[in-house]
């Protein structure tokens, strides 16, 4: 189990409780205020319990969608504007708030459940950084987008579509690459 310093401390009653429980091995200090009860812990698990709120975004979110193999050296973010992130998991990325909140949707990844973008917004995505992206990873996805463009929801597609600039574009693009 996860623990901030603060509801350790409630547990264990004091700092110095906390210190000779972490020199004992009883806790382990893996992120500043954060502790864990067990020697290895998951970095799902650390970002879940650090940033409840946020959201995994771009090549994190294709890769637990099981639309690329590429596996990122940090999960991407998203967040509001407002929100910083401090941390060497996390990448993160700024949204406005009413693109923030396009799209998302639970998963459970090795046990933890976390909020990540639905497919359909994370196509639309694609389309929008399509030349941002390096070129084979992009053609990857959409391959994959090909394979499960049946199970897509095209309603979705065009509803939250209509919250982006150049939505005819992106439409477009999505059309002649995906379906």
């Amino acid at each position: 189990m996860l623990y901030f310093h603060k509801e350790l401390k409630e547990k264990l009653k004091s700092d110095y409780q906390i210190q000779k429980a972490v020199k004992e091995k009883k806790y382990f200090k893996l992120d500043d205020g954060l502790y864990s009860d067990k020697p290895n812990t998951n970095y799902i698990e650390i970002i879940a319990k650090k940033f409840p709120n946020f959201v995994i975004y771009g090549d994190s979110a294709y890769y637990y969608h099981n639309l690329t193999d590429f596996i990122p050296s940090k999960v991407v973010l998203a967040t509001t504007k407002n929100n910083k992130i401090r941390s060497k998991f996390v990448k993160q990325v700024r949204l406005t708030d009413e693109l923030f909140n396009i799209g998302i949707t639970k998963i459970q990844i090795n046990g933890v459940t976390v909020n990540i973008y639905d497919k359909e917004r994370m196509l639309i995505e694609l389309a929008r950084g399509k030349n941002q992206m390096g070129y084979d990873m992009y053609k990857e996805i959409i391959a994959n987008y090909r394979k499960i463009a049946d199970n897509l929801d095209m309603e979705k597609i065009e509803k939250y579509l209509s919250y982006f600039p150049y939505e005819d574009k992106l439409f477009e693009i999505i059309q002649d690459e995906v379906f």
